[in-house]
């Protein structure tokens, strides 16, 4: 693609990089058969291709954000399956976060959309206060036919049934493996996930202290920053995110990590992003050091030799977006439920979001809706005992209306190898 950015413009980090990647498309439109807005909305403009020149436009002109581009760039999932389709090598990733960041810089939202984004802000990366907020949908969920806006209905059917205790397993300490020591990592705890499932951080602790891993939890650390990131509010991401590189740093300058291990595969592709998101900063060196030995949970466990078993269960796999699409990791989760003894099954078009995307599903809830529905019914069509996943959003998004448990795959590991039967799965 042609562009036409000038000398003075490109001497800004973000334009300069967005520039190449704008070259690098060819316009072959090879990523509208993957991207789930399209597929669902049938407007050019609701694809990677259309978004890509609503994006050219707006940043070449260096104009503020208008209405019709802030409307598309919105439905973005920010799913990445266009990468994964691309043959030009594309990083829409990057460029769509750039023009996040320009949006929320010059364009003035309707009132409604500024408070429900600065609410989501303010809650969702902070473990205490969504606890409070969760206990307040439960509470105002007999009242939902009162609510005319589909967003805050949708933040009230976001609650769980049951909103789980504390995890004393998050504060910061070490856990020493149980056995012989192979590794020492760090553990990302999250923000969201520590209040709507404590379950998986702790079968974590327990499957890795079982295979030979020290496992820290960081004093200090905390959110990713995707969430914020995703909204464009680039000083509040970079601000969480700087937390969690000085925390881990303090333990690689201390008695060494061989990994950060992140169980939360949309937080995962974020960190891994750091040395990029820091690339400008007097914090670049630090942050690339940790995107270096960031892992998802599943990349770490294949080096890790996990003991075949022989558990006689269907498990219906759900591939996270950001797993799949955003970290490129997408047998590896399968490899390991099999080698446990787990049958693993696949949806059709498995490439797909669920339509849960950070905080997409609160802020989009019509268009996640029907995606939901999709995802479920062709997970449903396997016949599955249960479903398994590596992101805690879209644990949340399929298990509204899943049939069977949800649950994480390092759950159902650690079931394998002698953790207890996740909770999800109790039997009557």
């Amino acid at each position: 693609m042609q562009t036409f950015f000038s000398d003075e413009q490109l001497i800004d980090p973000g334009i300069a990089r967005s520039n190449e990647i704008l070259r690098a498309c060819v316009h072959c439109g090879f990523c509208t058969a993957t991207c789930p807005t399209y597929q669902v909305l049938g407007d050019e403009l609701d694809s990677p291709r259309g978004r890509i020149y609503l994006i050219k436009d707006m940043l070449e002109s260096g104009r503020p954000a208008d209405e019709k581009t802030v409307k598309h760039i919105d439905r973005c999932l920010s799913c990445l399956a266009c990468m994964t389709t691309c043959p030009s090598g594309v990083h829409y990733m990057h460029l769509v976060d750039h023009a996040r960041a320009h949006i929320e810089k010059t364009y003035k939202r309707p009132l409604m959309d500024r408070l429900l984004r600065w609410t989501l802000a303010r809650i969702l990366p902070y473990p205490g206060r969504f606890r409070l907020a969760l206990l307040g949908a439960k509470i105002g969920k007999p009242f939902r036919g009162l609510i005319p806006d589909a967003r805050l209905l949708a933040m009230l059917a976001m609650a769980p049934k049951q909103i789980p205790p504390v995890s004393r397993n998050d504060d910061a300490q070490v856990f020493p493996a149980t056995g012989p020591r192979r590794k020492r990592v760090a553990l990302m705890t999250g923000c969201a996930q520590r209040a709507l499932d404590t379950d998986i951080n702790d079968a974590t602790i327990r499957l890795l202290r079982r295979m030979g891993c020290d496992v820290v939890v960081a004093k200090g650390q905390g959110c990713c920053g995707a969430l914020t990131h995703h909204m464009g509010k680039e000083a509040e991401a970079h601000g969480t995110a700087a937390k969690n590189i000085r925390a881990w740093v303090a333990e690689m300058d201390g008695e060494g990590l061989d990994a950060v291990v992140i169980n939360t595969s949309g937080c995962g592709t974020t960190v891994k992003d750091y040395g990029h998101m820091f690339r400008t900063t007097d914090m670049a060196a630090d942050a690339a050091r940790v995107s270096a030995i960031a892992m998802d949970v599943s990349e770490l466990l294949m080096q890790l030799d996990l003991p075949e078993g022989t558990q006689d269960m269907r498990v219906a796999y759900h591939a996270a977006c950001s797993l799949q699409h955003g970290q490129q990791i997408k047998t590896y989760p399968k490899d390991l439920l099999k080698r446990a003894g787990f049958e693993v099954v696949e949806p059709a078009d498995s490439h797909l979001c669920c339509g849960s995307a950070g905080t997409y599903n609160l802020m989009q809830p019509e268009i996640s809706a029907q995606l939901k529905e999709r995802k479920v019914r062709t997970l449903m069509a396997k016949g599955p005992e249960v479903i398994a996943a590596g992101n805690i959003g879209c644990m949340i998004q399929i298990g509204s209306g899943a049939d069977v448990p949800v649950v994480h795959t390092v759950e159902l590991l650690d079931w394998a190898t002698g953790g207890p039967r996740p909770r999800k799965m109790a039997t009557d």
